[in-house]
């Protein structure tokens, strides 16, 4: 499909089948019924976007392997780079929060790098192989995930917090953490996933796209709407993913994952999430702990963010979907545009509330200073973090189109 022809999109928000016509470069095409952004048209986005990726793996790599943060107390010095946390919360045996940090700080940043610097390169060449389109499918996927900006400010509040304990230094990694979260937040603005798919559609990969009409499945995967050959199990022709009408199971699998998310949340707000001894003494802190010693060291910024990431987005999140959930259930036909931005919101700060979890894993690395001075990481941590994971799944399995299909008659 050429860039110069009007092409049929459905509402990701909403489920209306729309024809979007020609973008000039820098704009973006909205959803007629819900507002929900169908498309922003980027200029040489695939040249643009490889460059950017290789400048953040670049970034990462020396964000990886060199000091993050320098602590100094009573002469006694300790250096942590970004898997020092993680190898600290093993120790402690804490394996399963340890894999969570490296895989939203390393392991998922380094595989959608790496996977759109190879999607990207190879079609730049005459016939490119079929597979990158799994590939790219993945690097999409990974996109959540891959949460360095979200690192920077969990290193920034270990930073703040750690000044009133020790003589601490920002290290090289820092600086190329902040250069790497910008860098990451352009080529995620800059790529344009419809370019890519349609380069692939011109150098021959995939199947042949028919034309498509109203009433035609949407791909979950790359948005493509098409009239699928084979109607017992219909494939998208473009990236080969199953067809389904709407996310399989969504409510069943949205309610498992919230309410599992729900009975967690106790034992993560219950049990401390950090143990902060210093010469002898010292207590355990829970999450809302920690938000009132920051209001108490008058550091009114940084208890606000605390508590947003750790307290109220996973309290919104839970409620925001439990209530969506309870409407289309009943059949609830109000507030559709409004339900439909909350449900947005609730897809965009889930990730943020990992906040607290690589804070707490950067201090638990750097303050082991014995007697003087010791920040253990709790158990309520781990909760914690099983709750931002169960959230995401759950905000991930919620399909929005169901708000909206109590306007049409049901379809199979």
């Amino acid at each position: 499909m050429a860039d110069g022809e009007s092409s049929l999109h459905e509402c990701q928000g909403c489920g209306l089948q729309q024809f979007v016509p020609p973008l000039a470069p820098h704009t973006r095409a909205r959803c007629v019924r819900c507002g929900t952004g169908l498309r922003t048209r980027r200029r040489n986005t695939i040249e643009h976007s490889l460059a950017l990726a290789f400048a953040a793996l670049v970034l990462l790599i020396i964000t990886a392997t060199t000091t993050l943060m320098r602590v100094e107390a009573s002469g006694i010095v300790h250096l942590a780079d970004l898997i020092a946390g993680p190898q600290e919360l093993a120790r402690r045996g804490m394996s399963s929060l340890a894999l969570a940090v490296v895989f939203t700080s390393l392991i998922a940043p380094s595989a959608k790098l790496v996977g759109t610097i190879y999607v990207l390169g190879l079609l730049q060449t005459a016939r490119p192989p079929r597979h990158i389109r799994r590939v790219f499918l993945l690097v999409r996927r990974l996109t959540p995930w891959s949460m360095a900006e979200v690192l920077l400010l969990g290193a920034f509040v270990a930073y703040v917090k750690l000044q009133a304990l020790v003589t601490i230094t920002a290290g090289p990694a820092l600086i190329a953490l902040l250069a790497l979260a910008f860098t990451m937040f352009w080529l995620d603005s800059e790529l344009d996933a419809e370019d890519v798919w349609r380069e692939m559609e011109r150098k021959g990969v995939g199947d042949f796209v028919p034309d498509a009409r109203p009433g035609a499945l949407a791909c979950h995967g790359c948005g493509l709407v098409s009239l699928p050959r084979d109607t017992e199990h219909p494939r998208c022709p473009r990236c080969g993913s199953a067809l389904h009408w709407r996310k399989r199971n969504s409510i069943a699998r949205t309610w498992a994952l919230a309410i599992a998310a729900a009975v967690l949340y106790i034992p993560a707000n219950y049990y401390p999430v950090l143990t902060v001894i210093q010469l002898g003494s010292g207590a355990p802190s829970t999450i809302l702990g920690g938000v009132i010693e920051l209001i108490e060291a008058r550091q009114w910024p940084l208890a606000a963010l605390v508590f947003l990431a750790s307290l109220a987005i996973p309290l919104l999140k839970l409620a925001g979907l439990g209530a969506m959930l309870i409407c289309i259930q009943f059949g609830v036909a109000g507030w559709l545009r409004e339900r439909t931005l909350l449900f947005s919101i609730i897809e965009f700060i889930g990730r943020w509330s990992m906040i607290d979890i690589f804070m707490e894993s950067l201090l638990g690395a750097l303050v082991q200073f014995g007697t003087l001075v010791t920040i253990d990481p709790g158990i309520g941590a781990v909760a914690f973090c099983a709750v931002v994971f169960l959230t995401m799944f759950a905000a991930e399995s919620f399909d929005p189109r169901l708000m909206w299909d109590v306007l049409r008659p049901a379809q199979a």
